[in-house]
């Protein structure tokens, strides 16, 4: 019999015999029936370690990047058990909107609006007035009509005008943003269900979603946005730490 046969019959007579039992074959022969046994246990392992892990991925959730162009719903936040933690994530949510260029643009923190994504100064140069709505011979309601102008390329909406400037979101975080909402000084007195309101139901925040001429509108909707600020209000009110999302 050659070697190769007898390592051949080893690994046969080892699969049906114990570990301490193939102690009495030949030596040759004991060698080989060890070695089997052990590649045999190897393989063994290898196999359970593989379907261990098969099972645990398949019940593991799978997690999704944030993606910044797509606003979650207050729903997407109920697994979030601890109220203040659910709050602050609501906010963090809603500030897509808020950090967006179609809200910034017209929440500087200078007197001078921006244009389009990359946030430019206003061509040609304007000046915020005294009330947000210009100066005389160059107020907004000159060019800014409460439609878009869609052939003369100039957006527009009901009573276009600058927020005041406490109320600039340019270069702020949402945990800026949020205090300064939460702050009567500087939201203009309002309530924060009044806030609330404004968010879900004005008609010059709605042109955000309604930009005109290719302009990106911002993330979601308004029903979505004046939904999660709502939430946020109902958990709390509380504001998320940390800088930019």
């Amino acid at each position: 019999m050659s070697a190769i046969d007898e390592r051949r019959n080893a690994g046969r007579v080892v699969v049906g015999m114990r570990a301490d039992a193939a102690l009495f074959l030949p030596r040759p022969l004991r060698t080989s029936a060890c070695v089997c046994f052990f590649r045999a246990m190897k393989r063994a392992a290898w196999t359970l370690a593989w379907l261990l892990l098969g099972c645990h991925a398949a019940k593991a959730p799978v997690s999704q990047p944030d993606d910044p162009s797509r606003l979650r719903s207050p729903e997407a936040f109920a697994q979030v058990r601890d109220m203040g933690s659910r709050s602050q994530a609501l906010f963090r949510e809603a500030s897509k909107v808020m950090l967006h260029p179609r809200c910034t643009n017209c929440h500087p923190p200078d007197d001078t609006p921006r244009q389009l994504a990359s946030q430019r100064p206003h061509d040609p140069p304007v000046a915020r007035g005294n009330e947000g709505q210009g100066v005389p011979g160059m107020e907004c309601a000159s060019c800014h009509q409460d439609v878009n102008l869609e052939l003369a390329r100039v957006p527009g909406a009901p009573n276009w005008h600058l927020a005041p400037i406490e109320a600039a979101w340019l270069g702020r975080t949402p945990s800026q943003i949020c205090e300064q909402l939460k702050d009567p000084t500087r939201n203009g007195g309002k309530t924060l269900q009044a806030i609330v309101d404004h968010a879900a139901n004005d008609a010059l925040v709605a042109w955000g979603w309604s930009p005109g001429h290719d302009r990106e509108p911002a993330p979601g909707t308004q029903e979505i946005y004046g939904a999660l600020m709502q939430a946020w209000l109902d958990t709390g009110a509380h504001c998320p730490q940390g800088g930019l999302p």
